[in-house]
């Protein structure tokens, strides 16, 4: 078997022309051949990729593969030859194992809860109808991102975490800049300097003035201040990136599937399976990688300890062993269940919160404005790089009958 299996080897791959939805040719065809693939890093190690839905579920639950930032040694674009990996810094839980991850995500969890995030729906309801009420009144055209994407979940999230609305604008710059995938390092550098300044500024006041926020609730903790600075930035990255992208992205999608969005704008009772459905056919979030820390059996390949294995999300969530016709965005799917969120102890703590978001703010967008179009040709939509840790566009030119 070992000589006969499938190798990738460059990634990212650019998408092919004319799909911005579906993963990039390369990778859905490493999965034709097999759930995992081998994979050379640019600095030699022989990784591996896995493409297939069980065995990325199977290895985000299994602790013999780590999340440890100074274990992930190689890049898949970068020769990282010579370069020493820092251990994550304080509370940056996502790149952590048990018990530090623990730590950290546990104080978190009751603070995201399926019925607490489903409390401020009405919140959501204020915010995406106040954005839509802008969007009218300034008439069309409009770039949906920068008026309705990225404001709603960022004024949400600012206000879950006590991030005074003023500040925003700056802060949300800086994440952009080290999430685009496009910035030099001088420029990440400067973003991630001033974000981490900012963030002690911030857990600094809170400590000396609570405010009705979670990050005053956490400062009553035995969690340091450099501890609470690198929680607060995980959320509020994940908070503003990934909910704008599926924001403007999904909406993308729906322009570009005009049936699925008559079937959402007519049957409000389909927003809960649309948000799945969208979840899953667009993960935006695309790769995360793990470490073998000792000797794995996975697909019938030895993954020897120390080996880096990079998990394909968006593949696995269009595998067709999982799902039914799975390149087809279907909003009355059946078969749910998809990988978009992760699995296991690093499944994304704010996703019920990003389903609030989208459960809301898809069918208000769609029902207030029924001739809702692309402003421009499809194949002229800006597009982030395949390299950006989040997919989704830079910017939608969209237009209506005012």
């Amino acid at each position: 078997m070992g000589e006969s299996l499938h190798t990738v080897t460059t990634l990212p791959t650019a998408r092919q022309p004319g799909c911005p939805f579906d993963p990039p040719a390369e990778l859905i065809d490493a999965r034709r051949h097999g759930p995992i693939s081998r994979f050379p890093f640019p600095d030699g190690h022989q990784g591996w990729l896995v493409t297939g839905y069980d065995l990325v579920r199977s290895i985000l639950a299994d602790a013999r593969f780590s999340s440890r930032k100074e274990l992930m040694l190689h890049h898949p674009t970068i020769d990282m030859t010579g370069i020493e990996v820092p251990p994550a810094p304080p509370g940056e839980f996502l790149l952590m194992d048990e018990p530090q991850h623990s730590r950290y995500r546990k104080p978190l969890v009751g603070k995201f809860t399926v019925r607490r995030m489903r409390q401020l729906t009405e919140r959501v309801e204020q915010i995406t109808a106040d954005h839509l009420d802008a969007m009218e009144k300034a008439g069309p055209p409009t770039d949906l991102v920068t008026a309705f994407a990225k404001p709603v979940p960022a004024i949400m999230i600012c206000e879950l975490l006590g991030v005074p609305y003023e500040d925003r604008g700056s802060f949300q710059e800086n994440i952009d800049t080290f999430m685009s995938g496009e910035a030099g390092d001088e420029d990440l550098i400067a973003a991630y300097t001033s974000v981490q300044q900012y963030l002690a500024e911030l857990v600094a006041a809170k400590r000396a003035n609570p405010t009705d926020d979670i990050l005053s609730e956490l400062t009553d903790s035995d969690l340091t201040d450099e501890e609470l600075k690198g929680m607060a930035l995980i959320l509020l990255a994940a908070g503003f990136d990934t909910t704008a992208n599926m924001l403007a992205l999904g909406t993308f999608a729906l322009l570009r599937n005009p049936a699925q969005l008559a079937a959402l704008r007519a049957d409000p009772t389909l927003a809960d399976k649309a948000v799945e459905e969208l979840t899953r056919y667009l993960s935006v979030a695309k790769t995360f990688m793990r470490t073998a820390l000792e000797d794995v059996e996975v697909g019938g390949q030895t993954i020897k300890a120390g080996t880096t294995v990079i998990l394909s999300y968006n593949t696995a969530n269009r595998d067709p062993e999982r799902f039914t016709d799975p390149h087809v965005l279907d909003l009355r799917r059946q078969d749910g269940g998809h990988l978009a969120f992760g699995h296991g102890i690093h499944q994304c703590l704010g996703q019920q919160l990003a389903r609030v978001e989208m459960r809301v703010a898809f069918p208000a967008l769609v029902n207030r404005f029924p001739t809702l179009r692309l402003a421009v040709p499809a194949e002229e939509v800006s597009l982030r790089p395949e390299a950006a840790d989040v997919y989704g566009v830079k910017s939608l030119p969209v237009t209506w009958d005012a």
